[in-house]
């Protein structure tokens, strides 16, 4: 069935118009993503299809999450061999509005984890609703020190979790549910990201001193 579909594509590809395929809002990366067919993937980028070509706002308004990206069609199927593909193909990690990370994130898949991360994501975005200063990611690592500990390792800028915007004192807002010292206390997450954090400043003491 794969090779009748690879031949159906190849014969498929060299009399389509690429102008009507932008025309169309949608590129064929993208269809073949969501149905998980990493060959077409790779067929498409051999023949010239951008990877990195975003759905037209009209086609986005069919999705809650606002999804732009081929790369977050296989992401958000937990298709890692697809992922790889586009990410070697030259997706970039970081368009959609939610970040392909943290999709993969909320997964919980570590592969794909690893693979975003590699590749360029970025682990310090923030959500729109994220009223904190230190990145979004922390929230689903929270029980979970393998991903804590991949994040930490490309970048993860832990003196921000240290960091509130409201500062220490009394005037933090009564409804203000962002987090505070009670979510991580005596957890293995501060044990964790206090050892991050002493290691960055004995490197920035290491450097100074050079």
């Amino acid at each position: 069935l794969v090779k009748c579909i690879i031949l159906a594509l190849k014969l498929l590809i060299p009399v389509t118009s690429m102008s009507e395929v932008a025309d169309s809002g949608m590129s064929p990366l993208h269809s073949a993503a969501a149905g998980g067919h990493t060959h077409c993937i790779k067929a498409l980028l051999e023949a010239g299809y951008d990877p990195n070509y975003m759905l037209h706002p009209w086609v986005r308004r069919g999705y809650d999450d606002e999804r732009k990206s081929a790369l977050f069609f296989a992401v958000s199927n937990n298709d890692v061999p697809s992922a790889q593909a586009l990410l070697e193909g030259g997706a970039m990690a970081n368009q959609d509005p939610i970040k392909c990370l943290q999709v993969a994130l909320r997964l919980g898949n570590y592969e794909l984890i690893h693979l975003l991360l590699r590749f360029g994501a970025n682990v310090n975005y923030f959500c729109k609703v994220n009223t904190t200063h230190f990145p979004s990611a922390l929230q689903y690592t929270i029980k979970d020190e393998v991903m804590m500990r991949m994040l930490c390792n490309f970048g993860y800028d832990v003196q921000k979790c240290f960091d509130c915007p409201y500062g220490s004192g009394s005037h933090i807002p009564l409804n203000y549910e962002g987090w505070s010292d009670a979510v991580i206390k005596d957890t293995m997450v501060r044990v964790l990201l206090s050892k991050y954090k002493q290691h960055m400043i004995d490197y920035t003491a290491l450097f100074i001193k050079m």
